[in-house]
C-alpha cells in the first residue's frame, strides 16, 4: 500500500495546500503562501522520493516550468512582491501540470455536484476549447 513516508508527504502536500489557500484568501499574506509553499514541495519529494522528484522537474520540455515555479517561491521568500511572486509561480505551476488538467477536470465531472456544472453547455465548451490546446478559453 503506501510507506509512513509517503503518508507523512500526503500530510504535508494537503497542508501546504491548505496553507496556501488560506494565504490566498488573507489577501495573499506572505508567510502564509511562503509556508504553503515549503510544505508543498517537501510533500511532494516525500510522496515520489528524491530521485523521481528530481527527474520529473529536470525533464527538458518542464524545465521552463520548474524554473518559474521556483523563481516565483524565491520571489515571494526574498521580496515583498507578493504578487508578483504568485503570479510567476501559478505561471511555472501551469507549465509545469498542465498535461494533468484534463485528467483532474475528467475526474471533476464524475463527482455530483461540480460534474452538473462542469458539464453546463457554457462551461463545457470553455472547457473544449482549453483542451484543444490551440485556443485560450478566454
Amino acid at each position: 500500500m503506501f510507506t509512513d513516508q509517503q503518508k507523512i508527504g500526503a500530510m504535508l502536500s494537503a497542508m501546504g495546500l491548505f496553507f496556501g489557500f488560506l494565504g490566498v484568501l488573507l489577501f495573499l499574506d506572505r508567510n502564509l503562501l511562503a509556508l504553503g509553499n515549503l510544505l508543498l514541495v517537501s510533500g511532494i519529494v516525500l510522496i515520489l522520493g528524491l530521485q523521481k522528484t528530481t527527474k520529473f522537474f529536470a525533464q527538458k520540455k518542464k524545465i521552463k516550468g520548474t524554473i518559474l515555479f521556483f523563481f516565483g517561491i524565491i520571489v515571494l521568500l526574498v521580496t515583498r512582491w507578493t504578487f508578483v511572486g504568485m503570479v510567476i509561480e501559478i505561471f511555472g505551476f501551469v507549465n509545469l501540470f498542465g498535461d494533468a488538467f484534463p485528467i483532474v477536470i475528467s475526474i471533476l465531472r464524475k463527482l455530483p455536484i461540480i460534474g452538473n456544472i462542469l458539464n453546463h453547455p457554457i462551461v463545457n465548451r470553455l472547457l473544449q476549447k482549453a483542451d484543444s490546446g490551440n485556443e485560450l478559453p478566454f
